[in-house]
């Protein structure tokens, strides 16, 4: 006889919470997949398409359009035949995620079609009658109702896993999923068993990526104004909610330098003039920040959340402000330390691409321990950005313009920019931060002493 098994929202992202329901996929009574995407969701990160570790027919789905689910709360169910194609997670309510190779395991709920098709109060539910004839009682009220169950496609078992994150990471490498044993409750295949799966060599020849349905994303409809007011949503609501704490939590402090690019322009068509991908100012940008960390480590932390210390942060994942579809997002180039200029300039290209296709990641818009914002792309010289919480600094950048300058005691026409930095007078004094700052410039103005770095 079937059950009906109750897949719950899994945790999309680093300590995301919530999403807000953009758009069903599958409709009540719908016979459904193992894998199949059932409803498009919008996190502070991204918009993706969630899929079902369950097959069979959906019975109810929670939430209407627009409405925000809580990670761990009820998304679909669906009628799976006894033993046909369904996951084994824990019946236990969903743990919090531990960490970043960790994911919340949705619960299931298994129980007879007794009463299938009936909505159930208080729940938000939305279900629709399949096959239910009742009989009734005195004047006319049904007391009893009978199921005839659709039919449910059989198929073969599928491996314990919920989070579609895990299963786009092992199809991306090439792992097996049937092949592993899960470390979590009940066998549950978490993030980190398919990232050891990867190191050990299990992983067989990964195809070139090619967009599938569990991963694509797309862009949100314009939010409604009713009233004159605008709802904050989405990723809006996230950046509105960010920026605020930022404000709230950090004493920043920003100091500025106007810096001669000069040299930096002449250095960036030299090495463009050479056969290779293109280098782009922002990778030069990204390289000479990375230096400056090296020399001064105290920027590139955080501080705890009850304010009692300081995170030293060993990698520097640099984060870059970027204008996409769904507005200013912040990707992140994981350990851009151990990146060449050229590694660093295929990264940002890609990043960038992706934010402008609204294809980035939760995992690639997280993480990040310093933050480069070239806001001159917009025209215009300087600003005061609001830190990147819980980041401790970001380094501002300016147009870069041609403008009258005193070059070796003469006056000429040079390509000079703004530089300004803003970071968290909590981590470091004004020496420190003005150290970086200048060491910054001077990087800009004489590109060759990068060399005394590396």
């Amino acid at each position: 006889m079937p059950v009906v098994r109750e897949f719950r929202l899994p945790d999309l992202g680093e300590g995301l919470t919530g999403a807000e329901v953009v758009r069903w996929m599958v409709e009540v009574g719908e016979v459904i997949a193992v894998d199949q995407p059932v409803v498009e969701v919008e996190t502070a990160k991204a918009v993706v398409e969630v899929p079902c570790p369950y097959g069979g027919v959906v019975t109810a789905r929670y939430g209407e359009e627009g409405e925000e689910i809580a990670v761990g709360a009820p998304l679909v169910t669906v009628a799976v035949a006894s033993g046909g194609p369904a996951a084994s997670p824990p019946a236990a309510s969903p743990a919090p995620s531990s960490s970043v190779a960790s994911s919340s395991p949705a619960a299931e709920v298994e129980r007879p079609l007794v009463g299938y098709g009936v909505a159930e109060p208080g729940r938000g539910g939305r279900r629709r009658r399949v096959g239910v004839p009742a009989s009734a009682g005195a004047g006319g009220v049904a007391v009893a109702v009978t199921v005839r169950a659709p039919a449910v496609p059989a198929g073969p078992a599928v491996v314990p896993v919920i989070s579609p994150l895990v299963r786009r990471l092992a199809r991306e490498q090439g792992v097996d999923l049937a092949a592993l044993t899960g470390s979590g409750p009940d066998g549950l295949i978490m993030r980190a068993d398919v990232e050891r799966a990867v190191a050990a060599g299990v992983a067989g020849p990964v195809a070139a990526p090619v967009p599938s349905a569990g991963a694509a994303v797309s862009v949100s409809a314009p939010a409604s104004v009713q009233g004159g007011v605008v709802p904050l949503r989405g990723l809006r609501k996230a950046v509105a909610e960010k920026l605020g704490r930022s404000h709230r939590e950090i004493p920043a402090a920003t100091c500025w330098v106007d810096a001669d690019a000069t040299e930096l322009m002449a250095l960036r068509r030299q090495l463009n003039a050479t056969p290779g991908p293109k280098v782009s100012v922002l990778a030069l940008l990204a390289r000479i920040c990375t230096v400056a960390l090296a020399r001064f480590p105290e920027l590139n932390s955080s501080v705890t959340a009850d304010g009692s210390g300081i995170v030293r942060h060993p990698a520097v994942h640099l984060g870059f402000a970027a204008q996409g579809e769904r507005g200013l997002v912040v990707p992140v180039v994981r350990d851009a330390q151990g990146r060449s200029t050229e590694q660093l300039g295929e990264e940002l290209a890609r990043l960038t691409e992706a934010a402008r296709g609204g294809a980035l990641t939760p995992a690639e818009l997280t993480g990040g321990t310093f933050t480069l914002n070239n806001y001159g792309v917009f025209g215009v010289d300087g600003s005061t950005p609001i830190l990147n919480h819980p980041e401790a600094a970001m380094l501002g950048v300016g147009r870069i313009v041609a403008k009258p300058w005193v070059h070796q005691g003469e006056l000429a026409v040079r390509e000079v920019t703004q530089l300004s930095f803003t970071f968290d007078h909590r981590v470091c004094d004004g020496g420190t931060a003005g150290g970086f700052l200048r060491f910054v410039a001077d990087c800009v103005e004489q590109p060759g002493m990068l060399l005394r770095q590396l």
